[in-house]
């Protein structure tokens, strides 16, 4: 239940996502969500020339967290980067589990399984990562055959997502999860229906996971308010 915030202001306490930096800064603070080795992980894939676009730090602490919850033995990710978002999943997952990351470039590819390689050896992380360079949709119908999945997680190209929704859905086991990162739109998810061109194949396809994502029969979600939106569903 709603409660008077302090200092009798009237401003509502309970909306839907703050946006305030303060806040931001304290949760950081707080949490401190990045650790020596996944600033490692971050400095390589910097010096090896890759978009600074990983997961930000509560993002991969979310991920960490709701990895942990579901405690997956096969879990899937969908775009890994320098592999900085398949260590925060990897820290969850149970013992000997497998993590199969999709990575469209080979270089990325190349850097993300040197990172988790040199994370296991250190006891970052104690499953088996498998890393498949190319096109996901293309590429996923290579481990259907391994489903059903306890996690699938999504953070590729935009339009690819409802893809990639629908193939989740249809290879996690009841009470598996999919989670979509990016699923604001870069604060414009609202706003796909006055987009064209480029612009509203990437807002709109986001927009088309979310839509599809709530009103799924066999899906029950919601969204995070991260900076950038992470949509998080369990299968019925």
């Amino acid at each position: 239940m709603a409660t008077t915030p302090p200092n009798n202001s009237t401003r509502p306490t309970k909306a839907f996502g703050q946006g305030n930096p303060e806040l931001a800064r304290y949760a950081e603070e707080l949490f401190t969500p990045v650790d020596a080795v996944l600033e490692k992980f971050h400095r390589r894939s910097k010096e090896a020339g890759l978009p600074d676009i990983q997961v930000g730090p509560m993002d991969g602490r979310h991920l960490e967290v709701l990895s942990r919850m579901i405690r997956p033995r096969r879990a899937v990710e969908i775009g890994t980067l320098g592999g900085y978002s398949a260590l925060c999943i990897a820290r969850g997952m149970e013992k000997g589990g497998v993590l199969h990351s999709f990575e469209k470039s080979e270089v990325h590819a190349k850097v993300a399984e040197a990172n988790m390689r040199e994370a296991k050896e250190i006891g970052a992380h104690q499953i088996d990562f498998h890393i498949h360079v190319g096109s996901a949709i293309e590429m996923l119908p290579s481990i259907s055959d391994l489903a059903p999945f306890d996690l699938v997680f999504v953070d590729a190209d935009k339009p690819g997502y409802p893809g990639y929704l629908e193939w989740a859905v249809q290879h996690l086991r009841s009470g598996g999860v999919v989670i979509g990162d990016n699923t604001f739109a870069w604060g414009e998810v609202h706003l796909s229906h006055t987009k064209s061109g480029n612009d509203q194949l990437m807002v709109g396809s986001l927009d088309k996971f979310n839509r599809e994502v709530a009103k799924h029969p066999q899906l029950r979600g919601t969204m995070i308010p991260t900076a950038e939106g992470l949509t998080v569903a369990v299968k019925l």
